[in-house]
């Protein structure tokens, strides 16, 4: 799996919400969801790639994440336009 920026993604988890669906492990595309005792716990948070697919498909509305935006949004327009990832307010670079 390919690891993007290390501690950047907007991914929060609120546990006391989360009722053990699985949902957001089901939608997910790089495997960031693990599951104790019925619950969800974010495992691997720098997989997070803010796609958003656990953040609306989540029933109790326990996850939240701003899908498009950040690092991880900026690094997938850099391989699409062959461009240095740029999050669009600091002038260059990323984060």
């Amino acid at each position: 799996m390919l690891t993007y920026l290390k501690n950047v993604t907007s991914l929060s988890l609120l546990a006391e919400k989360c009722s053990g669906c699985r949902t957001c492990a089901s939608v997910c595309p790089h495997g960031v969801f693990a599951f104790d005792l019925k619950k969800a716990r974010v495992a691997q948070k720098d997989l997070c790639m803010e796609c958003g697919a656990c953040a609306l498909n989540c029933p109790e509305g326990a996850l939240e994440v701003n899908a498009g935006v950040g690092c991880a949004a900026a690094i997938i327009t850099g391989w699409f336009t062959g461009t240095e990832p740029s999050c669009g307010d600091s002038g260059g670079g990323c984060c």
